[in-house]
């Protein structure tokens, strides 16, 4: 596994647990969303559109399988900040067998599964199954370019 992956996933799970409770890492987590990149208007189309969430939420990859990155919006402060979340581990620009073979253990660390209503499982577990296909089609050959 990457130790870049590595880091992001301890860095996350050392952040959280200067919290006391949920409902300031719910606010942690809003704050991460805001943060997100500009998301092109142009990139929120049906295409890039991730089913499975009950919120809005788009994603885009460049690159191959040496290097991928990824892109993600949605209409939603929490959903955003679990985009920010998972871009901090995948989106930086790994090696795609390094993307799929990562198991986002962050999640885990950070007891985030079970504090998400179950739209927000869904949706979580879906943003994940896009990125590792991307991967997989990635190590098949694909280049993706957001356009």
């Amino acid at each position: 596994m990457s130790s870049a992956i590595d880091a992001a996933q301890a860095a996350i799970a050392e952040e959280f647990a200067l919290f006391g409770d949920w409902s300031e890492r719910y606010q942690y987590l809003i704050d991460l969303g805001r943060k997100l990149p500009p998301f092109p208007d142009a990139w929120r189309n049906e295409d890039n559109r991730l089913h499975g969430c009950q919120s809005m939420v788009w994603i885009v990859a460049e690159g191959d399988a040496q290097r991928l990155d990824f892109h993600a919006a949605s209409d939603s402060a929490i959903v955003s900040g679990l985009i920010a979340l998972v871009l901090r581990v995948y989106g930086g620009g790994h090696d795609a067998a390094e993307i799929e073979a990562t198991e986002p253990d962050f999640i885990r660390a950070i007891g985030l599964g079970s504090h998400l209503s179950p739209t927000r499982s869904n949706g979580l577990a879906a943003l994940l199954a896009r990125i590792r296909d991307i991967a997989r089609r990635a190590q098949a050959g694909e280049r993706f370019d957001p356009g």
